[in-house]
């Protein structure tokens, strides 16, 4: 027999502690309190910890991400949590000296021209002189300034849009590795406009995809014209991190979350959601408690969304959604073993390349907090939806696999002083063609038959850190909105 927690009205549950839970639990607070609701709020993990794929390892000087590295600057919603936080002096920016950035083509490094922005050639130039496309793959990519914009507002996948504007070679060598990478998929089933629909509204704008790029149509979901928002230290750089590593961000939300009163509970799988008459609903945890909500926010993992909300039959579209499963083997070596400089960044490597890693980042050289300085760290990382032979290998085995290939495309061939794996099963959700209706077919679905449960996190609207920030944000928004309404009614 369930038992009932009985708790105090208003009374705001999140399912999930990753960070769009965290977010979501910390803006609900928020805003309620200035609402003058001062509402409990209960946030519900599953697992043993918080910060969900955040995970900074800090041992012997080094900061090691095993899950995310950095986020892009120029999205707004992270700095403005930063900045509520209190911890926006802890933002670091990229290395300067190292802006050069590699892409594996038959065996060799050859630098990113510049000009790209998100895959795609602005500045004919460099992109001209690259030996990363044959000519006649450079007259195609051409075609796109004469190539007429396509009518109609069906979503298409991103790899057949860019094939169809730019050429098969300039998506097989160049853009697929940079844009697919960020999801570890096939970018010709990913859908174009749940990743990259600043590509539909350059074409239809300016009718050339490389146009409209080099006029600033490549912002991407949530960006910013300038850097107005940046702490002035931080600006300058694509991409920011913090000096001890993003759960930086996780420990200070948990931190302010307790300290203002919520009740944080990890280890306590959520069995069901169900919605009550009028609003709301009771969360029943895997233990057989129950606790009565006003509003609920569910950020798990899309794919357990319909076992959580049977009675919306919406949220099982996400059911079979497809995750890729990736690792990240880290590497640690002593600088005066390391023979080859590492003058940029790191590389990319397009699928049609064969190898068993997929992109290798240097990252003591990209980030300057994240290694003493007579220390060198390399990040591999193995895996994408279609390549999952990483899974059938022991730690030993997939360190020695990814050593190989690092003393092959880089020339280290030293034995490192550590290899820290990670290993993150069903990390990367695939937002294929369709994705989108889903998406606002569902949203539709828990108005009508669930009000007051809100969904959010990567498997929606965005993978990344600022996205799921944003969307943890506007749950919080909408469930303080719905809450007021209610003690208004």
């Amino acid at each position: 027999m369930e038992r009932e927690r009985v708790t105090p009205d208003p009374h705001i549950v999140v399912v999930g502690g990753g960070i769009t839970g965290l977010t979501a639990a910390f803006y609900a607070m928020r805003l309620a309190k200035r609402e003058g609701l001062a509402p409990k709020v209960t946030l519900i993990e599953g697992s043993d910890r918080l910060g969900g794929k955040i995970r900074t390892q800090r041992r012997d000087g080094f900061v090691i991400e095993r899950g995310p590295d950095s986020f892009l600057a120029r999205k707004r919603p992270i700095i403005d949590l930063s900045q509520e936080l209190g911890i926006a002096e802890e933002l670091v920016t990229l290395n300067p000296a190292t802006k050069k950035t590699y892409i594996l083509r038959g065996g060799k490094l050859h630098r990113i021209p510049p000009g790209l922005v998100l895959g795609v050639p602005t500045d004919w130039k460099p992109f001209v002189t690259s030996g990363l496309i044959s000519w006649s793959g450079k007259l195609r990519a051409a075609l796109d300034w004469v190539l007429p914009a396509a009518r109609g507002d069906a979503d298409e996948s991103l790899g057949g849009f860019l094939r169809r504007r730019l050429g098969d070679q300039v998506v097989d060598f160049v853009a697929e590795p940079l844009l697919s990478g960020i999801y570890a998929g096939d970018a010709d089933k990913l859908s174009l406009m749940a990743t990259f629909p600043q590509f539909r509204a350059a074409e239809r704008k300016y009718r050339s995809l490389m146009i409209g790029l080099g006029q600033g149509a490549g912002a991407t979901r949530g960006g910013a014209a300038g850097e107005e928002h940046i702490p002035p230290h931080a600006r300058g750089s694509a991409f920011l991190s913090y000096r001890g590593g993003l759960s930086t961000l996780v420990e200070r939300l948990t931190e302010t979350l307790r300290d203002e009163g919520a009740v944080l509970l990890a280890g306590e799988p959520v069995r069901a959601v169900t919605p009550q008459p009028g609003g709301g609903a009771v969360v029943t945890l895997a233990n057989g408690d129950a606790l009565s909500a006003d509003a609920v926010v569910v950020a798990t993992p899309a794919s357990a969304l319909g076992g959580l909300l049977p009675e919306v039959p919406e949220a099982s579209l996400f059911r079979d959604m497809a995750y890729a499963s990736v690792a990240n083997v880290v590497l640690g070596y002593r600088r005066d073993r390391v023979a080859v400089p590492l003058d940029g960044a790191g590389f990319v490597i397009p699928r049609t390349e064969g190898r068993f890693i997929t992109a290798c980042t240097w990252t003591s050289s990209k980030w300057l907090h994240t290694a003493p300085s007579d220390r060198v760290l390399i990040r591999c990382y193995v895996g994408r939806i279609d390549d999952e032979r990483w899974r059938a290998m022991d730690d030993e085995a997939l360190a020695a696999a990814v050593r190989r290939e690092v003393a092959e495309l880089v020339g280290i061939d030293a034995e490192p002083d550590f290899a820290d794996i990670t290993r993150l099963e069903r990390s990367m959700p695939q937002y294929e063609v369709g994705h989108p209706e889903k998406v606002r077919a569902l949203r539709e679905a828990l108005m009508k038959k669930a009000p007051g449960v809100y969904a959010a996190g990567a498997g929606f609207e965005g993978v990344g850190l600022p996205d799921c920030i944003h969307q943890g944000k506007q749950a919080a928004e909408q469930a303080v909105a719905f809450m007021r309404r209610r003690r208004e009614a």
